[in-house]
């Protein structure tokens, strides 16, 4: 979202999944600033859905070249990207064993109709303004997360594990959003868990060693989703 461009970059951390075969992909979907200004433009409001398509696609196109298999395919995202990996595993929950969601924007309609809070005026310029306009209040409503859960332990039945982390502190997307998305999932049956940062704000915890101990913690929990315990 927000015409943020996903730049190559280096991460250590990354190779406690490459050592252990583990395909590393970025998907850069529409909503993003990868192909200019045309891309991101396709991918917010009214034209928020096709992020959404995209990454399935993205997911559909590896998993048919071989690349990997719905059972061990996990999708991490964070803040607006939290959204979409919670607009994802409504969409397509038979193509992901497992859902990472990071501080995740999953009650995005609740937030952006209340302009007491201090980022929603200025994100109705990225999402549309559903407090004055029935269409956009309309269109939200239909892929907001937390809108479009499950609602019987049949149809989530073949929903992915879930793991949110979450922090007290965060003003951009307040701790409420991601309890209350997996409270919803938790009440039909969904393996949904939740990992509470008590002093943390939106980046997560500061310092270099609770950094590492949370990455460490959510690496564990990707590589068991994927089967790898070794």
């Amino acid at each position: 979202a927000y015409e943020i461009s996903s730049d190559p970059g280096f991460s250590t951390a990354r190779l406690n999944f490459l050592d252990r075969g583990v395909l590393y992909a970025v998907a850069h979907v529409r909503g993003g600033g990868e192909m200019g200004r045309a891309w991101y433009e396709q991918g917010r409001r009214l034209s928020k859905k096709h992020t959404f398509e995209d990454f399935v696609d993205v997911t559909e196109g590896l998993q048919r070249q071989g690349w990997g298999t719905p059972a061990t395919t996990v999708a991490n995202g964070g803040s607006a990207g939290g959204l979409l990996m919670g607009a994802v595993a409504n969409m397509a929950p038979s193509l992901y064993a497992g859902i990472e969601a990071d501080v995740p924007f999953v009650d995005a309609l609740t937030s952006i109709l209340d302009p007491s809070l201090p980022l929603t005026v200025t994100e109705w310029d990225e999402w549309g303004d559903p407090l004055h306009d029935e269409e956009v209040y309309r269109y939200m409503k239909s892929y907001s997360p937390y809108e479009n859960v499950p609602r019987t332990p049949d149809e989530a039945r073949h929903f992915p594990r879930i793991l949110v982390t979450t922090s007290m502190n965060d003003t951009r997307v307040l701790v409420v959003e991601p309890l209350k998305w997996v409270a919803s999932l938790q009440a039909v049956g969904v393996d949904a868990i939740e990992r509470i940062e008590v002093e943390a704000g939106h980046g997560g915890a500061s310092g270099r060693y609770r950094q590492w101990e949370d990455l460490a913690f959510e690496n564990a929990w990707c590589l068991d989703v994927m089967g790898i315990t070794r």
